[in-house]
């Protein structure tokens, strides 16, 4: 689905000529069922077209050529794509040997769109991909439920950064554009053998899912989840990969241990806990904003002594617990230097996704907002512009989320449209004198 993926196929890929070997239409041999009409391979580093085609499935194997019919399209209720009903999702992993984090949100609101000849309500969901800390990839994803059960995926608004600005939107498409069709991203009850398009605007987006297995049982981040499914996923450079799909989740997991992987660390509600938050976590947190506005031996000692008391009296998924101890280990060497900045970042967002299992996703959201405010101030700082101008991003995409929530938008409205005019102007005196201003605006806005 999003571009970001591109990147997990390193060294976990099917090679593009292994695949295409013989397997343009008229190219098989005789007694194999033929495949679906050529679908061009492109090079996604160069956008070039070439002369072979894509291994796709023959056609009597899809079960995306029915068309579907929407009669109540935002209540997205299919256990392995339950988009309506998981309000935020948290993954990890590396990519590239970097850090690799995504937060997918449920953001309030729908859009529109016309599929074949009709207008659909589709919900939104925010995707937004950090590398090592630093925001990598944004992408608006749209998704209805058809009235039997199915999931379409009805395109995607995608920005992929560089250096903290927007180097290119490749990936976006919409249903309705450009002959772009509505595409199936789950079957209602998927089976083994079946195989259905995500994308199929072939030489644009394409991507073709064959089910690999369904009805497994997985590890979940607390517990033992039944009834995922695993799939391989074509893609238009002839590479493959497998994803993992699991109820209460949607995708699960994309990738391997060890090498590339994006993987969830939890979902709320589905790993939501009853009660307060935890004592101990809360000076985890507490010990963790001390330390990612001043890194420095004494304050990392005391971030390992506040994670070591709480990780042993709480369960920990284990994917935080690696990445938790990846960034201490990393925060440690870094000492008080400028090399601290992205460990501290990144054990701070960490600390952030282990509080979503007791608090209310707006709750941990506003102090994202504090997060990516003093972060805002600690590179603008340093003179880093362009990690200057990601941080107003992440304020941005954090706002989107939870401004429906507060009595009164205003003031942070207008912070952050000066932030941003600030930053695109690299004018770094004017963004550290906007930040405690708007950090003094997020404070009412907890305190209200």
């Amino acid at each position: 689905m999003n571009t970001h993926r591109r990147a997990l196929l390193t060294g976990a890929s099917v090679t593009a000529a292994a695949l295409l070997a013989g397997a343009c239409s008229g190219g098989g041999t005789a007694g194999k069922t033929e495949p679906s009409a050529c679908v061009r391979v492109v090079d996604e580093t160069t956008g070039r077209t070439g002369s072979s085609c894509l291994p796709t499935a023959p056609e009597k194997d899809r079960v995306d050529l029915t068309e579907p019919r929407f009669t109540h399209p935002t209540r997205i209720t299919n256990p392995l794509h339950p988009t309506s009903e998981v309000t935020q999702t948290i993954m990890g992993g590396q990519v590239d040997g970097k850090p690799f984090r995504t937060e997918v949100s449920l953001l309030p609101g729908t859009k529109t769109i016309e599929v074949n000849g009709k207008p659909v309500e589709a919900i939104i969901s925010q995707y937004a991909a950090f590398s090592d800390g630093r925001i990598h990839e944004v992408a608006l994803d749209w998704y209805a439920q058809a009235d039997d059960g199915s999931v379409w995926y009805l395109g995607e608004d995608v920005f992929n950064y560089e250096n903290g600005v927007v180097a290119d939107t490749d990936g976006t498409w919409q249903a309705g554009h450009d002959n772009a069709p509505a595409a199936m991203i789950m079957p209602a009850v998927p089976k083994k053998g079946d195989v259905y398009r995500p994308e199929n605007l072939p030489e644009i987006v394409f991507e073709e899912v064959t089910v690999q297995a369904a009805a497994q049982v997985v590890d979940g981040p607390y517990s033992r989840v039944k009834g995922a499914m695993t799939v391989r996923e074509l893609h238009m450079d002839g590479s493959t990969e497998e994803k993992v799909f699991a109820p209460g989740y949607g995708e699960f997991s994309t990738g391997k241990k060890g090498g590339d992987l994006e993987a969830v660390s939890l979902a709320v509600p589905t790993d939501a806990k009853p009660g307060p938050l935890p004592a101990r976590l809360a000076a985890l947190d507490r010990t963790v904003v001390e330390a990612h506005e001043s890194p420095g031996a004494a304050t990392v000692r005391e971030v390992r002594a506040a994670w070591d008391a709480y990780r042993v009296s709480d369960a920990v998924p284990d994917l935080l617990e690696r990445q938790m101890e990846r960034d201490l280990v990393a925060l440690d060497k870094a000492g008080d230097g400028e090399q601290a900045v992205g460990p501290a970042l990144r054990v701070a967002q960490n600390v952030t996704d282990l509080r979503l299992r007791y608090e209310p996703v707006p709750t941990v959201d506003l102090d994202r907002l504090a997060l990516w405010t003093r972060q805002l101030t600690i590179d603008a700082r340093a003179g880093n512009e362009g990690a200057v101008a990601g941080d107003v991003t992440g304020l941005e995409l954090v706002w989107e989320r939870v401004r429906h929530e507060a009595q009164d938008p205003v003031s942070v409205d207008t912070d952050l449209r000066k932030l941003r005019a600030a930053a695109d102007g690299k004018d770094g005196a004017g963004i550290q004198s906007l930040a405690p201003e708007l950090a003094q605006h997020i404070a009412g806005l907890k305190g209200s």
